[in-house]
């Protein structure tokens, strides 16, 4: 009896996994599991990845994108609870499998079940989903029943709890993109180096830092693997990332305490595992079109949001309304056609109050000011920070109940501003806030918004009585709601509204990005924060998608339009001219750099690289040398090559059939002749080399 059980087993392995159940993954793979391992493996995937399942629910994680299966992770407990006193159950004898076709807003596909039973008496069943037109993307919900007869307390649970081992025959080195936000303003992409580890909690790292988008990613030189969660609604997950002694380690975990009683379940958050070859770029985007067939996209976006801009914030807060307004033919002379009024026109943040000195005659002398920028050939952009209320305004003196407050009653520190948080889940801030947006565009007549400030991309619980919130998690959920609202009132005045919502170096909340319709640099640190940040927003708002270079100033050398253009960014700058009184950190447009910044906006102009479509998976951000990136336009293919000093070999990829020149369009250069089978070529350049390849 017992050899026909075990051979039915096996012909149900079989069956779920379309595939022989295997004990072994190649001669290499097979040296590296325990000896308790490596019986009646389930393994279930698809044309791009399986996953191997052993007698304990441990799993690892093939690739099948080679010419031969390879594992890639050892087996581990990836989906396991953790209890109060720190201890994981971890092991969960399988005891069940079953298999069936579904069909639903990602498509076709196979969702596989397993099942296993602790030692605890926990009863855990995997249900994992592959879509026929996700290849190498999981879909993974687990739930876990306590069939035991006493109260268990819970503390976590995680999920895609893998190591990524080191390429084959390379040493151990690995990238990795995490999604979380911190006040050091840190690289989205970074090399991790020995001791490397970031939890990437996705709620408060600071008093104003929080938010982000909830996916990690770890890669070598031959593959990476991507996780994260697939809830339409922001949640407080951590995506911990560290450089382990076996490889780079990455999970998503998720502090849920809650007793689970007898007979009770407990269910996690939908959350992926995607495995990938390249860098971060193919999961992201794979990540994005998920999100998208769940209903959470980012807009169609008119012409107007990949106008080059000018903005008057090189005057600063000290600026006044004759410096901006004589700036205006320079800044339409050289080709740009936004302009911007920054920070500084305010009494305060909270009241919103015009300030007197700059503006005598009140709001007619804004409408004023918007009407000459009007007059100029320009369109009008007006900062504002949503949010923020200072103390001595009177909003917070006649409003203190919009306050976000914490468990002991505490306003939220704002530190850049000196100001405290209004809570975007209370309805009086939004209505404020609402009718504000209709004054801007209605009564003064602005085109566009600049949104600004590190405490827009997420907030803390919220504890205030008044508000009657539900749960105090709700403000952290429900600011994509609060930037719906204004999105659509802004809309409503102008369809052609540009909402551009800058959050101040963080990593971007996904999801507000269905609410905005340009994504800038976001105080970029350098001109590769410009490349890596671009290269992550084509990602995750799509591949034509408004992405603006910020400020060229704030590039390496202040004047970096390379990296801008290269990455099919919009161009914006802030000089002044023909003055600048600031008697340091002068932005002034001198004749010499006015020939460069001419040159560059006519480039701008002339390709539009912006509304191009960016190929971010022809180029391994971390490991090609040089690094490359590169936007279809037109038929056409613009690479951008970037490296301190470069002189020897580079690959042109992604062409099509035929031959191909290549042209230097910075400095009107020819470079060569190649096609797809011979696409090497000797490049010699310092910084960056900018080229076109046209079909001869």
């Amino acid at each position: 009896m017992k050899q026909q059980h075990d051979q039915r087993r096996r012909t149900l392995l079989q069956w779920l996994a379309g595939t022989a159940v295997a004990t072994t993954v190649g001669e290499a793979t097979a040296a590296a599991a325990p000896a308790t391992q490596g019986k009646d493996i389930a393994r279930i995937g698809d044309a791009a990845m399986a996953l191997e399942f052993d007698g304990q629910l441990r799993c690892r994680v093939v690739s099948r994108r080679g010419p031969r299966p390879a594992a890639v992770t050892a087996f581990a407990p990836s989906e396991r609870l953790r209890l109060p006193n720190g201890r994981w159950i971890e092991r969960f004898a399988l005891t069940s499998q079953a298999a069936d076709r579904v069909d639903g807003p990602h498509g076709p596909g196979v969702r596989h079940r397993l099942s296993g039973k602790s030692e605890e008496g926990i009863e855990k069943t995997v249900a994992i989903t592959f879509y026929d037109r996700q290849p190498g993307f999981a879909v993974i919900r687990v739930s876990y029943r306590n069939a035991g007869d006493k109260p268990l307390l819970v503390a976590a649970w995680a999920n895609s709890a893998h190591t990524l081992r080191p390429a084959a025959g390379r040493k151990a080195e690995f990238w990795t993109y995490s999604g979380a936000t911190h006040p050091d303003r840190r690289d989205w992409v970074q090399p991790m180096v020995h001791g490397f580890e970031q939890r990437n909690f996705m709620g408060m790292n600071g008093s104003d830092y929080g938010g982000g988008t909830p996916a990690a990613d770890v890669w070598n030189a031959d593959c990476g693997l991507a996780v994260g969660h697939l809830d339409v609604v922001p949640r407080l997950v951590e995506l911990p990332v560290r450089a382990a002694p076996a490889g780079a380690a990455l999970a998503v975990e998720f502090k849920q305490e809650t007793t689970l009683q007898p007979g009770q379940t407990l269910e996690t958050l939908d959350t992926f595992l995607a495995l990938h070859t390249g860098d971060y770029f193919a999961a992201l985007d794979q990540y994005r079109q998920a999100m998208a067939e769940r209903g959470l996209r980012s807009p169609d976006c008119p012409p107007e949001c990949y106008e080059p801009i000018w903005c008057a914030w090189g005057y600063e807060r000290d600026f006044t309304v004759p410096l901006m307004v004589g700036t205006l033919q320079k800044a339409k002379e050289l080709g740009l056609e936004w302009a911007v009024l920054d920070d500084g026109w305010q009494n305060n943040e909270g009241d919103w109050k015009l300030d007197a000195k700059k503006f005598p005659g009140g709001e007619a002398d804004m409408r004023g000011l918007v009407q000459t920028v009007k007059d100029a050939g320009l369109k009008a952009r007006l900062w504002i920070t949503p949010l923020a209320v200072d103390p001595g305004s009177d909003l917070l003196h006649d409003h203190t109940d919009m306050l976000l407050l914490d468990k002991e009653g505490a306003p939220q520190l704002i530190s850049w501003w000196n100001s405290f948080y209004l809570c975007p889940a209370y309805q009086p801030t939004i209505d404020m806030t609402r009718d504000w947006i209709r004054k801007i565009f209605g009564e003064w007549g602005y085109q566009g918004l600049k949104i600004d400030g590190q405490h827009l991309n997420g907030v803390a619980p919220c504890y205030n009585p008044a508000h009657k919130h539900a749960r105090p998690e709700e403000s952290f959920e429900k600011l994509q709601d609060f930037w719906k609202m204004v999105y659509d009132t802004a809309r409503e005045i102008n369809p052609n509204a540009v909402v551009e919502l800058c959050p101040c170096g963080t990593s971007y909340a996904f999801h507000n990005f269905p609410y905005m319709n340009q994504a800038p640099a976001s105080d970029p640190l350098s001109s590769w924060q410009v490349r890596h940040k671009g290269k992550t927003l084509k990602a995750l708002m799509g591949r034509s998608a408004p992405y603006a270079g910020d400020h060229v100033e704030l590039s390496d050398g202040g004047d970096d339009f390379a990296s801008t253009i290269g990455v099919g960014a919009v161009l914006s700058t802030k000089f002044t001219w023909p003055v600048d009184p600031k008697p340091k950190d002068s932005f002034l447009l001198t004749p010499e750099r006015e020939v460069k910044w001419r040159k560059w906006i006519g480039i701008y102009r002339d390709k539009m690289l912006a509304n191009g479509v960016y190929r971010g998976e022809l180029y391994d951000i971390g490991f090609d040398k040089p690094e490359g990136h590169v936007v279809e336009k037109g038929g056409k293919m613009y690479f951008a090559f970037f490296a301190p000093r470069w002189d020897g070999p580079v690959e042109i990829r992604g062409l099509g059939a035929g031959r191909w020149r290549l042209r230097d369009y910075v400095d009107g250069k020819d470079i060569g002749e190649v096609d797809s089978g011979r696409n090497r070529l000797t490049l010699r350049f310092e910084h960056a080399l900018l080229l076109e390849a046209s079909r001869v």
